[in-house]
C-alpha cells in the first residue's frame, strides 16, 4: 500500500467524523490525490517515458523558485495564478522549446538525499492524462462505494445513510477539478500543489513507476534490500502548473522530494 500523509485541514477528526458529506468528501479528495499521483508518475509503465538525469542544478532550481512565486501569487483559496505572474507561467511552459527538454519525459536532478523532477506534458499527452487520473480515481471510488454499502448498510442510522448517499451521488470530473474550460475559454494558468511529509519511495518507484528506485533518487540514497519505514520514507511536494502555449493545453509537474531523516526541509 502507497504510505502517503497528505496535508491535512486543521480540524477535529470527531467532528468531521460526524458530518456525513464532509467524510465522503474527504474520500473523494483521496481518491483524486492519488489518482493525480498515479497519472502523473505511471509513464515509464505506460507511456514509455524516459527517466532523464543530469537536469542542470541551476535549471532545476530555477523551475522551482518560479513555482513558488506562481504558488504565493494565487488568491486565497484559489488555483489560478495571480495576473500579473501569467507571463512566468507561459515562460515555464514554453521550457520544453526554449530549453530542449522533451515532453512527456521526466528530467531530474538528484543529489543524495535530495530530487528534483520536472515532466511536461503538451497537446494529446494532456487530454491522455486527464483520461488516466479520472480512471485512477474511478477504479479506486467504485469498489470503495461497493464496501462502504455492505459494511455500513445495515446500521440505517440517518447519518450513515446520509453518509452512503453522499458517496453515491459523488460525480467527481477530474476536468471540472482541474479547471479545464476556465484554462482553454479565458486563456488562464492554474498551480495546484500536493504535499507529503512521507511518501514511500519504493512504493512510488516500483508500484507506479515500474523502475527501481535508485533510478530515480540514485544509488546512494536508494533503499537497502531490508529497508526499513524509515530507509523508505522521503518528504515530497507536487507542483501543477496548466496553461495555453500557442493555443495548446500544456502541464507543467514539478516535484522536489527529500529524505525524510535529513533534517530540515
Amino acid at each position: 500500500m502507497l504510505r502517503i500523509m497528505f496535508d491535512e485541514p486543521n480540524e477535529d477528526p470527531t467532528e468531521r467524523a460526524f458530518d456525513p458529506v464532509g467524510r465522503a468528501r474527504e474520500k473523494f479528495e483521496e481518491f483524486r490525490m492519488h489518482a493525480e499521483l498515479a497519472a502523473v508518475f505511471e509513464g515509464p509503465r505506460k507511456f514509455e517515458a524516459k527517466i532523464v538525469p543530469g537536469l542542470d542544478v541551476e535549471l532545476a532550481r530555477e523551475i522551482q523558485k518560479t513555482c513558488g512565486r506562481l504558488e504565493k501569487s494565487r488568491p486565497a483559496g484559489k488555483a489560478i495564478v495571480g495576473a500579473g505572474s501569467f507571463g512566468e507561467a507561459a515562460g515555464l511552459l514554453k521550457f520544453p522549446e526554449t530549453r530542449q527538454l522533451a515532453t512527456n519525459d521526466y528530467h531530474i536532478h538528484r543529489r543524495p538525499g535530495e530530487v528534483m523532477i520536472a515532466r511536461w506534458l503538451e497537446g494529446e499527452q494532456v487530454e491522455m492524462f486527464y483520461e488516466r487520473m479520472q480512471a485512477h480515481f474511478d477504479a479506486a471510488l467504485n469498489p470503495f462505494r461497493e464496501e462502504e454499502r455492505q459494511a455500513r448498510g445495515w446500521k440505517q442510522d440517518p447519518k450513515t445513510l446520509a453518509y452512503l448517499a453522499a458517496l453515491d451521488k459523488g460525480d467527481v470530473k477530474m476536468a471540472e477539478i482541474y479547471l479545464r474550460d476556465l484554462i482553454r475559454k479565458h486563456n488562464a494558468f492554474m498551480l495546484s500543489t500536493q504535499t507529503a511529509d512521507e511518501i514511500d519511495i519504493l512504493h512510488l518507484a516500483d508500484y507506479v513507476m515500474g523502475v527501481e528506485a535508485a533510478e530515480v533518487v540514485g544509488a546512494a540514497s536508494a533503499p537497502p534490500e531490508e529497508p526499513t519505514e524509515t530507509d523508505r520514507a522521503w518528504f515530497f511536494k507536487l507542483y501543477s502548473v496548466r496553461g495555453l502555449k500557442d493555443g495548446v493545453e500544456v502541464i507543467c509537474f514539478f516535484a522536489y522530494l527529500q529524505k525524510s531523516d535529513e533534517g530540515d526541509w
